[in-house]
């Protein structure tokens, strides 16, 4: 998920910030991303982590247990996949060390309180601000943490090796289930921002 406010302006004189790959792999994440939370909550209700804690099964996709599994693995690989390609694209075309870094703690701190106070600017749609590229970073993280306790749960015996790293299959399905309400904390955030910014939705629908 990429899209707070947009990336680059240096695409010729079209003036593209965020150039199609960027636009498709975004809203590729977004659907893959939700599919898997709606699934993966009807998945959780059929053998709850946290005893007494369910989702309302209308805010469920799947219907029943074997749809749901079905639904999950169809997002988990195209996130996946879609996922992979962005990254591979980022890293070729140089975006990931331009867009995202450098990066500091400082920085992300007197970003955040000058956002707290109002202050921040968003005159240039091109530019992340430190917040944002701290939030974009830790959403790729979180995702990467997502499919990989993901495939110790789901091949626990296959992938022995990830599932003893992450504490044993019950403790792989903790950190699942904590980095799912991470990336829902932070879909709540994003949606908020764009809402205050609404020209990044724009940019990330026609790229300018």
């Amino acid at each position: 998920m990429n899209t707070l406010l947009p990336t680059s302006n240096t695409h010729g004189s079209n003036n593209i910030i965020q150039p199609l790959w960027v636009r498709l792999t975004h809203w590729t994440n977004a659907v893959a991303v939700i599919l898997m939370i709606l699934s993966g909550w009807r998945i959780y209700d059929a053998s709850p982590i946290f005893k007494g804690f369910m989702i309302p099964t209308n805010l469920t996709l799947g219907g029943w247990l074997g749809g749901a599994l079905q639904w999950h693995f169809a997002a988990m690989w195209l996130l996946f996949l879609n996922g992979l390609f962005y990254l591979v694209m980022n890293i070729c075309t140089g975006r990931i060390k331009r867009k995202f870094f450098p990066l500091s703690p400082r920085a992300i701190f007197q970003d955040l309180l000058q956002a707290l106070k109002g202050h921040l600017s968003h005159a240039d749609a091109s530019k992340y601000n430190a917040v944002q590229r701290f939030a974009y970073l830790f959403a790729m993280f979180d995702i990467a943490v997502l499919i990989l306790s993901g495939l110790a749960i789901w091949k626990s015996v296959q992938f022995a090796v990830l599932r003893d790293l992450f504490g044993g299959y019950d403790f792989a399905r903790v950190v699942h289930f904590t980095a799912m309400s991470l990336i829902c904390a932070f879909i709540v955030v994003h949606v908020s921002m764009v809402a205050l910014v609404p020209r990044s939705l724009l940019t990330m629908i026609r790229g300018r």
